[in-house]
């Protein structure tokens, strides 16, 4: 490991979140510096390299790893990789930053989970969303007890045309996972157990359905469709979980359907004397006072500093500092158990009970 005071990191992956972390950690250069970044496709890396003034480009993951010079790693790559790279970079004695999903299912996540026990290193999950103004200004109300008991929430995000990559690896269940759940739902699971509290979950009941992607309808602007691929995921996701505290989270999301939606993501926080409702850049306190009911709105700041460069500024401060992060290992775990209990509730019709061992 570097001796020197500032943090040298290296990025596993140049695709479009391989570039949005080299931006965001190089306007940290007080903090860091971006010593490496490597993709299966060299030429990839190097115009990132090229873009973003890294110093070098290595010619694979297991470099990159092993090199001296890097202190942290950041892990871009598609979901079927998550898990790999990250126990050899932990075992490498590097600091993670692993995008989200954590793993590709529950198994690997376990993998994960015990490496991160092995090693001494700190793993942090790339959920960006709990960096966002308005659900940092929910947050906030909820700790100072200002909603009472969280007892249900309701989240999701409706997107109706919005299939990514189709026939890449978006939408091959054997490399990304699964579609809309893994890929937005994760993000959406996640935000509304950090704004409740952090319940523990205990048992879903959840379906999917895949009504679109196999007929090759509801193509979104993200990525590039390969059409000499194939699609076998879903397109929508809709679940019940049950919390160890009696609270519930209802969750409801789609890649593509026929419903008039605006596309941006949402929670309504259900709480004894209060709620929340998050919607996108826009937010609402809910309350009653003199037996009426009251609002509060919640809006972005205009010279907001995005939650990209917060999340970056976290994962260097939790290393300087040996804090845990908020996003750790743990909430990553959570997730992905989560996901694979939705996937096996629709597969066999029956509600699943969560597993937490590794």
């Amino acid at each position: 490991m570097s001796n020197s005071p500032k943090i040298k990191i290296g990025i596993i992956g140049a695709g479009n979140i391989g570039g949005v972390h080299a931006e965001q950690f190089s306007k940290l250069s007080d903090l860091c510096e971006i010593r490496t970044i490597t993709d299966v496709y060299l030429p990839a890396a190097e115009q990132k390299a090229k873009q973003y003034n890294i110093a070098s480009v290595s010619l694979s993951a297991e470099e990159l790893i092993a090199r001296d010079d890097v202190d942290a790693v950041i892990i871009g790559a598609p979901n079927k990789y998550h898990a790999s790279l990250a126990v050899k970079a932990l075992a490498s004695g590097k600091h993670v930053l692993l995008e989200k999903p954590m793993a590709i299912n529950g198994e690997e996540a376990r993998d994960i989970m015990r490496a991160s026990e092995k090693y001494d290193s700190l793993l942090m999950v790339s959920h960006q969303m709990r960096w966002e103004s308005i659900p940092m200004q929910i947050k906030e109300q909820v700790d100072r007890g200002e909603l009472g008991h969280i007892y249900a929430a309701k989240a999701g995000w409706f997107r109706r045309k919005g299939i990514p990559g189709w026939g890449t690896w978006f939408t091959q269940k054997s490399e990304s996972g699964g579609g809309p759940l893994i890929d937005i739902g994760v993000h959406m699971v996640d935000l509304a157990l950090y704004l409740m509290g952090n319940p523990k979950p205990v048992s879903v009941y959840g379906s999917t359905y895949a009504e679109f992607g196999p007929k090759r309808k509801g193509i979104g602007n993200w990525g590039t469709p390969d059409w000499a691929g194939t699609f076998d995921v879903e397109d929508l996701a809709m679940a019940f979980i049950k919390m160890e505290d009696g609270s519930t989270l209802t969750l409801d999301l789609s890649w593509a359907v026929h419903m008039d939606t605006d596309n941006a993501p949402f929670i309504h926080l259900l709480g004894s004397d209060g709620g929340a409702t998050y919607r996108g850049t826009q937010g609402k306190f809910l309350t009653e006072k003199f037996g009426l009911p009251m609002e509060t709105l919640l809006q972005q700041p205009a010279s907001d500093e995005g939650e990209r460069l917060r999340l970056s500024r976290h994962f260097l401060d939790c290393i300087i500092s040996g804090k845990q992060p908020i996003s750790s290992a743990f909430s990553g775990f959570t997730n992905n158990l989560l996901l694979d209990a939705i996937y096996e509730s629709s597969r066999t019709g029956k509600e699943i009970t969560l597993d937490y061992r590794y």
